[in-house]
């Protein structure tokens, strides 16, 4: 009796997992093509960007084999869509260089890149001389984007 019910349970669940993979969300992975990006302090601050923030901050996102594996692919998509709506340096306006404060304070505190990302994308993973350099980075190409007057727009 109890073989049996654990075999209808083994068989739901692997059927169940089966049918979600044909739900629709979390599908649409896309890059959008890229727009404008700032003009980077340096390229060090660009690719400690890249490192650990541009899968979720930019238009740049790699997906790896398991974000196209529900329910895993419905978590991975709703992080990309939230980050990218916070900030998304690849749509840069002159505008964003106000969230500076806001990025700063979340990179100092730990906040970002999120704990979930970094199980899965350990090179992401910054020192705290890292953060402190992306933190600097960043401020400067916010601060220096903002005073511009040949920025470049959409």
């Amino acid at each position: 009796m109890k073989r049996g019910v654990l075999r209808a349970f083994g068989i739901g669940t692997l059927a169940l997992g089966i049918a979600i993979q044909f739900l629709p969300n979390g599908r649409h992975h896309t890059n959008p093509l890229m727009r404008v990006e700032p003009s980077w302090d340096s390229a060090r601050t660009r690719e400690l960007f890249m490192r650990a923030c541009a899968d979720c901050h930019s238009n740049e996102t790699k997906w790896p084999w398991y974000s196209h594996v529900a329910p895993v692919s419905w978590f991975v998509q709703m992080h990309v869509d939230v980050g990218r709506a916070h900030l998304n340096l690849s749509r840069w306006s002159a505008d964003m260089a106000s969230d500076a404060g806001e990025v700063s304070s979340r990179i100092r505190r730990g906040d970002m890149p999120l704990r979930s990302y970094l199980l899965a994308h350990p090179e992401a993973r910054l020192t705290a001389s890292e953060k402190a350099e992306l933190d600097r980075g960043l401020t400067a190409t916010f601060r220096a984007s903002a005073t511009s007057t040949d920025f470049q727009s959409e």
